[in-house]
């Protein structure tokens, strides 16, 4: 491994870091001082070894097998916003979607409140499209900057990202360690009660105090994923340790002691069963990675 400045750690488990508390260890886990640290361990990391970013873990299920390589977690270096003008904000890409928002409203900048509601890092949103209740991270997004996995350093345009529903064209290995997102003028009293009614919103339709990934397939065109879920039946079934949510059926739940086997075993069973009465193929939002056990 290239000399580092900030931690870099073998054999670290990944189930206390991601929201499903279930899978296996990282090869390597590189918490980097600073951007410079990481495109400097980058430029010299061989490059066969793959290379992934981990922000709150709240959209992965990690495979019991472990992860291979390198697992990349922003820390607090990168956890800051900072106003640039009145209506724009760079972003760390280890900053949650409740420190931007917060932000924001304390700004006066509107058209953020929505990323409140996103258990996320501003790298995820950037990589993901990250979006809910009706706006998207495409909707705000200005640039951002990316470490790739050879080390270079760029800067990529909204447009530079090709996104679509939940995806862009980020290059796998890349890092996102800021962002600049644009809103538009607001009253923050106006953006609180706004924030306010999309945090009670998702406390009332979303297991929120479970261990859980947050929605785990995409909507279809023209359809809900959850009510094809629940028309299949599948609300509450049961696998392992897993179970699909009674409150929201396009959550999984870990119940205590599933592993990440069960929680993904699950996950097809119920693409199998919507697939057999609805005949559409559902599309897993949740992003899965690593090794089987």
């Amino acid at each position: 491994m290239p000399p580092v400045r900030g931690r870099l750690t073998a054999q670290v488990p990944l189930a206390p870091l991601v929201w499903f508390k279930s899978g296996g260890a990282a090869q390597w886990l590189f918490e980097p001082k600073d951007a410079d640290d990481l495109a400097d361990f980058l430029k010299g990391l061989d490059p066969t070894i793959p290379v992934m970013a981990l922000g709150l873990g709240s959209n992965l299920i990690v495979r019991d097998g472990g992860v291979p390589g390198v697992v990349v977690r922003l820390g607090k270096p990168f956890a800051t916003v900072e106003a640039v003008d009145a209506t724009t904000l760079r972003c760390g890409g280890g900053a949650s979607g409740i420190l931007v928002s917060s932000t924001a409203r304390d700004k006066g900048i509107a058209g953020l409140e929505f990323l409140r509601s996103i258990p996320g890092t501003v790298g995820g949103f950037v990589r993901m499209n990250g979006g809910a209740y009706g706006r998207e991270t495409c909707d705000i997004l200005l640039e951002c900057d990316v470490v790739l996995r050879s080390g270079e350093r760029v800067t990529l345009s909204n447009a530079d990202l090709g996104y679509t529903y939940r995806h862009s064209s980020l290059p796998d290995g890349a890092v996102v360690v800021s962002a600049v997102f644009r809103g538009i003028p607001g009253d923050p009293a106006a953006i609180q009660a706004e924030m306010d009614r999309i945090a009670a919103a998702r406390e009332e339709s979303q297991p929120l105090r479970s261990k859980t990934g947050g929605s785990t397939f995409k909507n279809p065109e023209g359809h809900k994923a959850w009510q094809l879920v629940d028309q299949a039946g599948c609300r509450g079934l049961a696998m392992g340790g897993a179970q699909v949510s009674e409150k929201h059926t396009n959550f999984l739940l870990n119940l205590g002691d599933a592993t990440s086997a069960d929680i993904e075993g699950l996950g097809e069973e119920v693409r199998r069963r919507v697939k057999a009465t609805s005949g559409i193929d559902l599309e897993w939002e949740i992003q899965r990675v690593g090794k089987p056990a």
